[in-house]
């Protein structure tokens, strides 16, 4: 008989494989079987009233010392009570800082471990496909490579602590409402190249496990669907983690979970535990296939317990000043200026007596959905709290909800400027909830503000010239019917527990703004791809985005990549070479103004040369750099040549055209904004 002493600490993956080909000897199919499943769900509900109280246990056999996985969700930070809350993951995007995103999975990373738990489900990776979706803000924008790189960056934050991290959801899950019932069609191309490169790349990085989406694809449900669960993630890219579902409607059927790959059902055993043990015992389903699927939760949850840990994981961490003080830095970085008409920001407090803060989310602790994501955080700093506590002692501020439009325009005619506050809450957008007959999230209706909002500004800017708009929010908000009449537009997002301390910072110029949009603003709904919420199928084309916006020649509001800052940037010199594997491009970028300040450099590479559908250009890599006034730093961006391939579906391989490249740097996604050389590989 087998006992605990053979699990050690510091197991390498030799050991782990011994281990593990000993133990498969030793379970009880039963034993296997519970492996595969979450469990303790019930007691952990009614019993202990444990609800997103603490970590979730799945797995694990005492008999033989093999360690549960304990599931706590995310993605703007641990959702047990106390976690610090960082700006949403699109807001996170905006700031296009992959090192940054690396420390907030480092501290979420060590939040997990301090609040009992080692597996992260917050990796939340799904395209942007049209701005209405509901779970917009947990993901990161539009372009895959964008959710790749940051997607990557989390784990590797993460994952640091012996954190699992699970990469959700797997996969073309990008409508809300509809997500337990709708089957997405789509070609191999438009699945290949837009839809699953930035899974591959957390595989790549190493991640721990994979999700599975409730949608189905093709006509099978994601839990099911042994063509991307089996054939393409484990075969093909080799994935050696274990896969589990999304909650309570992830699995649907027993037989097909376990062949479609599924290993693990969460929370609780409703399809596996006995109805599996009973197909088993059977023969309708293989014992290699619970074999495998135990391998890999052994494999995975060995990796993770066995290391030696870099720190102890006491409580203090949690919501410690330190990782406040990153989630600070991060609603810095993040927020973006869309609009600086007359340089109006920042204020000159100097100059500025009274400022009006309008709207009732200038007061509101909203921090987005109230859903999985979800951190129970009290110590949430609102943007009228942020600018009473920078400038209270030095200009006269004036609050109101804006409720009346009559009141609010006679208190905004006597003060110097005015900053409205307008957008979403969880109740508008985010994870779609029934309950009690009460409905909160979901996809929008609506991709502008609220007609009460849209006459409240409008009606402001009839009395007082200086009006800046503040957008709370978790994706694109159209912005037509007012944005020509407001002088300044900051897209400030959900923005975490210090988001109110960050946007004073940035109004009054503590901060220069740096973000930069991770999506495209339309100008008209119409020219977004068709979206229904309540869609039972629905086919997903090739393009989406800016790659639709430029196939289609459409003038955006703004565009993919945008964002002001409050000093100019100037792009010279630049160059392109190559090697055997790499395309090597570098220019010098100039701070020309008066301000230290961050630029995000993007590289675009072009396909104008090709003879197949492709896009005019897609984003392949970017870098942030801090420059002071007039210092001029050379940025060097490097592309593998891998990222130039495109999917053949007759031939069923990738493959790089021998032609000509366009390369595009630049400060965003428009053509004007952009330098361009041509190279031949």
């Amino acid at each position: 008989m087998m006992t605990q002493i053979e699990i050690k600490k510091g197991m390498n993956e030799e050991e782990i494989e011994l281990f593990i080909g000993k133990v498969l000897k030793e379970l009880s199919l039963k034993e296997k079987v519970h492996l595969m499943s979450g469990n303790g769900f019930i007691k952990y509900i009614f019993i202990d009233r444990g609800l997103f109280k603490r970590a979730i246990p799945g797995g694990g056999v005492n008999r033989l010392g093999i360690p549960t996985f304990r599931f706590t969700d995310g993605p703007r930070g641990v959702i047990i009570p106390g976690s610090t809350c960082f700006p949403v993951s699109m807001a996170r995007a905006a700031t296009w800082d992959t090192n940054l995103e690396e420390q907030v999975g480092n501290v979420i990373g060590k939040e997990v471990r301090a609040q009992g738990g080692n597996l992260f489900g917050g990796v939340c990776i799904n395209i942007l496909r049209h701005p209405a979706g509901g779970r917009a803000q947990e993901t990161y924008g539009e372009d895959p490579f964008l959710l790749g790189e940051f997607g990557a960056a989390l784990v590797r934050g993460v994952q640091q602590h012996n954190v699992m991290a699970t990469v959700k959801h797997f996969a073309v899950n990008d409508q809300e409402n509809a997500r337990f019932k709708i089957d997405v069609k789509l070609d191999e191309r438009t699945l290949r190249e837009v839809y699953l490169p930035h899974f591959k790349r957390c595989v790549e990085e190493d991640c721990a496990t994979i999700m599975s989406a409730y949608n189905k694809v093709r006509g099978e449900y994601c839990g099911h669907n042994s063509y991307i669960l089996r054939k393409i993630l484990k075969d093909e890219w080799g994935f050696k983690g274990f896969v589990h579902s999304d909650w309570f409607f992830g699995l649907r059927d027993t037989f097909k979970g376990i062949n479609g790959g599924l290993d693990v059902e969460m929370p609780r055993a409703k399809y596996y535990g006995k109805k599996l043990i009973k197909l088993v015992k059977s023969e309708i389903v293989a014992i290699d296939l619970i074999d495998d699927a135990v391998r890999r939760i052994i494999r995975t949850t060995l990796k993770f317990t066995t290391k030696e840990d870099p720190e102890e994981y006491n409580r203090t961490l949690i919501g410690c000043k330190d990782h406040v003080s990153i989630a600070k830095n991060v609603a810095d970085k993040s927020m973006v200026l869309l609009k600086n008409e007359a340089s109006i920001l920042p204020f000159d407090a100097k100059n500025l007596k009274k400022l009006a803060v309008i709207g009732k989310l200038a007061d509101l602790k909203n921090t987005g959905d109230h859903g999985s994501s979800h951190v129970r955080q009290d110590n949430i700093i609102t943007p009228l709290q942020g600018i009473k506590k920078l400038m209270e002692h030095q200009v006269d501020i004036i609050y109101h909800d804006g409720t009346d439009i009559q009141t609010t325009r006679t208190i905004v005619k006597e003060v110097d400027a005015v900053v409205i506050v307008v957008g979403y809450t969880n109740k508008n957008e985010g994870e779609y909830i029934k309950i009690l007959g009460k409905t909160i999230g979901g996809d929008r209706d609506n991709l502008g503000l609220r007609n009460q909002d849209i006459q409240l500004i409008n009606s402001i800017s009839e009395v007082n010239d200086n009006v800046v708009v503040v957008l709370i929010g978790g994706s694109a908000i159209m912005m037509e019917e007012w944005k020509n009449n407001v002088k300044g537009i900051i897209m400030a997002w959900y923005s975490g527990m210090e988001g109110g301390i960050a946007l004073a910072d940035i109004l009054f110029g503590n901060i220069n703004p740096s973000g930069k949009l991770p999506f495209t603003i339309p100008k008209d709904p119409k020219d977004l791809p068709f979206f229904d919420k309540n869609a039972d199928e629905i086919e997903y084309g090739y393009y989406h985005g800016y790659t639709l916006f430029e196939k289609e020649n459409i003038e955006p509001a703004f565009p993919f990549g945008f964002g002001l800052s409050y000093t100019s940037y100037k792009y010279d010199n630049f160059q392109v070479n190559s090697d055997d594997n790499e395309i090597i491009s570098s220019v010098d970028v100039t701070n020309t103004g008066s301000l230290k300040g961050d630029e995000i450099i993007q590289l675009y590479i072009g396909f104008e040369d090709s003879e197949i559908d492709r896009p005019n250009k897609i984003l392949k890599g970017f870098t942030r750099v801090s420059l002071g006034p007039n210092e001029t730093k050379k940025v060097t961006i490097k592309v593998n040549k891998s990222n130039l391939a495109w999917y053949n579906p007759e031939a069923e391989k990738w493959e790089i055209e021998d032609i000509n490249y366009s390369i595009y740097i630049g400060g965003s996604s428009k053509m004007k904004d952009l330098l361009k050389e041509k190279i031949s590989i």
